[in-house]
This record gives C-alpha cells, structure tokens and sequence, in this order.
C-alpha cells in the first residue's frame, strides 16, 4: 500500500543532524500547521494542509503526517524531488487525501502533525501537537463520510447520466437512481429529508424536489426537475461543487449530509444547459 511505504521517511532522519521540536502551532515553531478545504476538494475526500515559515530564513518541507481521532488513518503528504520550500513569513498549502473516518469511536483529541524540513544546514523533524482546524474541516468530513457510509450499507445512489431538457430550454431534469443494498444489514431504512440546491443548480417553483423520501428494499428514481441557480458570466467556467448534490439524510440516530457527485458525462450536459437555458434571459 502506498501510505505505509510513507511513514518510514516522515520519521527517518539523520542521527546525526536531526533535531525534534515539540509544539503547539503557536508562532514560536518554526512551522505552524492549518488545516483547511478548497472547494474543488470538497467532495473529493482531500483537504488542504497549510504550513508557515515563522523563522526568517527558508525552510524547506519534504513530509508530514497529521494524525487525528476522527480518522482511522494518517493524513499523509510526501513532496518528490527536493520537497517544499517555504520563504519566510509566507504561507504554502499541499492536498492530501484522507482515509477512511472512524466511525463510532470517540471524538475527543488534537490534531497532531509531524513534519519533517529541512533548515540551513541540518535537517530537522517538528512535532505539533495541535495543528490548528479554524473552520472544522476534519469534523465536518468525518461526519460527512460516516453518515454517507452508514447510508451505502442500505443503498446506493447514483444520478443517471442522461439529462432531459424540457422542450424551452429553460429546465431540465436529472434523475436520481436509488438501488437498494442486499437485505442482510443492521440498518434496513434511512430517510432523504430533502435536497440541498448549489451554486449552479435550484429546484423549480412549479416542480419542487421531493421531501420525506424513505429508501429501503425498494428501487426508486427521482426525476429532479432543476433550473440555472445563477447566470453571471462566471457561473460555468468557475463551477466546482454545482454539480455536487447535497442530500440531508436521516440514519438510525444521525442526520447530516450525503453527496451525490455527477458523473462527468453528465456534469459536461449540465453545464451546456446551463449555459444555454442561461442564454434565454
């Protein structure tokens, strides 16, 4: 596997020149640690990791490694080549993927990263033992990924790729295809309590979308009548999460967000709708 090779090198240093350096992110490290998402990571299971030079000289990032308790595994991020290089006082973000959430597991604890650097003359390894999540990122993925797996074991949902644009022009329906699980699971039913509109898409007045949908053992299609949410000039060519469908379920005990991603057959057919039920205006 990929990211076990990994972790050898994020804590293999030299024994001669290395040096560990325990801290908190606080802006006497000479590397702080923020965690933040993107919204063309969002929905791709990715956040961004964003480290800064405190020192006044460049300091170079080959590796880190952010532990978390919402997670089963560590977030990893390895540069190839002579790594990072971060000028002083300057802030620099990477992507890494995230693994699987733990689910179930108690929610309490930092955010730790290692980060392995090099400085002029030595190489170094830093310790931080609460890498700073301002905007809940990690809390929010997790949840997010626990509610959705939690929501597959009873069916899988998937947005057909074919798109039927009414006969004006000015809406179209994608429809949403809902297959059910085989039945040998702890959790027979959820409940699609309603469905979000984005950035690029809203429901029509005359046709909403469904609310208090139940999904089960049964197969069901939602034919989701929708419409330009916007049609400033930038509404396409600036799309990232618009064509990303925003489900509120309802689990057992939990409610939070599932997504549905358009496959890219169908997001290239929204996005020409969109552009030209725009057009009509």
């Amino acid at each position: 596997m990929v990211l076990s090779t990994m972790l050898p090198a994020l804590s293999a240093c030299s024994s001669d020149d290395a040096t560990t350096q325990p801290s908190s992110g606080s802006s006497d490290a000479p590397i702080t640690v923020e965690i933040n998402q993107s919204r063309d990571q969002y929905g791709k299971q990715a956040i961004q990791i964003q480290f800064t030079n405190t020192t006044d000289n460049p300091l170079t990032v080959t590796g880190a490694r952010l532990r978390s308790p919402l997670f089963d595994g560590d977030i990893l991020w390895q540069r190839s080549g002579n790594g990072l290089e971060l000028p002083p006082r300057q802030p620099k973000s990477v992507p890494a993927a995230l693994p699987a959430a733990s689910c179930g597991a108690p929610q309490t604890g930092s955010n730790q990263a290692t980060l392995q650097f090099i400085a002029p003359g030595k190489e170094a390894t830093e310790e931080v033992t609460d890498a700073a999540d301002p905007f809940g990122v990690l809390a929010r993925n997790s949840a997010e990924l626990c509610i959705a797996a939690q929501a597959a074991a009873v069916a899988t949902m998937a947005l057909d790729p074919e798109l039927k644009v009414a006969a004006d022009g000015r809406t179209a329906v994608v429809r949403l295809i809902i297959t059910p699980a085989p039945q040998s699971r702890e959790i027979q039913s959820f409940t699609i309590e309603s469905i979000d509109e984005t950035t690029l898409l809203a429901q029509s007045p005359t046709d909403p979308w469904p609310t208090d949908v139940t999904v089960g053992s049964t197969k069901q299609e939602l034919a989701l009548t929708i419409r330009p949410a916007r049609c400033d000039p930038h509404a396409v060519a600036e799309d990232k999460v618009g064509t990303l469908l925003p489900l509120r379920v309802k689990v057992g005990g939990s409610e939070g967000l599932v997504k549905v991603a358009a496959s890219t057959d169908l997001r290239g057919r929204i996005h020409d709708f969109v552009t030209a039920a725009c057009a009509h205006d």
